[in-house]
């Protein structure tokens, strides 16, 4: 009976050091929005969920990867749960995370319906936009009261609610807006014209509670390769 117990106790501790040897798993998650990172009856795919992907190969990295809301990853990011991302920098996740690599800058509009032109900025005050939660694509209109924001989920329920006439205008990158608007079949001619609100980078951002489970160095390097190479505009003509 004691031969059995020691067995067992020796066995426990086995597990343990073999369990607590092994390398974590790299929690990765893509932004929930057409065509960055989309989830269709299950499958996950878009521009950045490939490239992210892409990196995790190259880097023989044991990953989890899933598309989640941005206001998710954001807080997730804060707390650990989320290792790696690909998104705007914010300055609420400046003491959380580390910046890796950036990618090309896109450029942020605000789109009304055909007819109804924004010159600027001052030109939505009174109206109703729809904004991305927990997104920050403008600190004009941010910190503009007189302007109407309409919390969306994503870019695709905005665009929605613009075509049934519920907001005035949607902000955003005007890749997944444009996106939306041909998954939803409506008029090539929808749109009125884009009002360019402001320019923003996205980063490769590794939660700073995560360096123990990935070096920043190397993923900085294979990164840095993966764009020279080419690889996102590569990427980027599937969508």
């Amino acid at each position: 009976m004691k031969y059995q117990h020691l067995l067992a106790l020796v066995s426990f501790f086995y597990c343990a050091e073999i369990l607590s040897n092994k390398q974590p798993v790299l929690q990765v998650r893509t932004i929930a929005i057409s065509p960055y990172g989309i989830e269709t009856q299950g499958q996950q795919s878009g521009i950045y969920y490939d490239l992210a992907n892409l990196l995790l190969k190259k880097a023989n990295i044991e990953s989890q990867h899933y598309i989640y809301p941005y206001a998710r990853i954001i807080h997730e990011l804060k707390v650990g749960k989320t290792d790696l991302t690909i998104m705007f920098k914010y300055k609420e996740l400046e003491p959380y995370v580390d910046y890796v690599y950036p990618l090309p800058t896109l450029k942020n509009i605000v789109i009304g319906r055909k007819g109804q032109d924004f010159t600027s900025i001052e030109s939505l005050r009174g109206m109703s936009i729809g904004y991305l939660r927990g997104a920050k694509f403008s600190d004009a209109i941010d910190n503009d009261s007189v302007i109407d924001k309409q919390t969306i989920t994503d870019i695709s329920q905005g665009v929605t609610m613009l075509s049934l006439h519920r907001i005035d205008a949607i902000i955003g990158p005007a890749s997944p807006i444009f996106s939306a608007a041909k998954n939803l079949n409506l008029a090539d001619d929808f749109f009125g014209k884009p009002l360019v609100v402001s320019e923003r980078t996205p980063w490769l951002q590794l939660s700073k509670k995560s360096l123990h489970k990935v070096s920043k160095k190397q993923l900085e390097g294979l990164f840095s390769e993966i764009m020279t190479q080419g690889e996102l505009e590569k990427i980027q003509q599937k969508y």
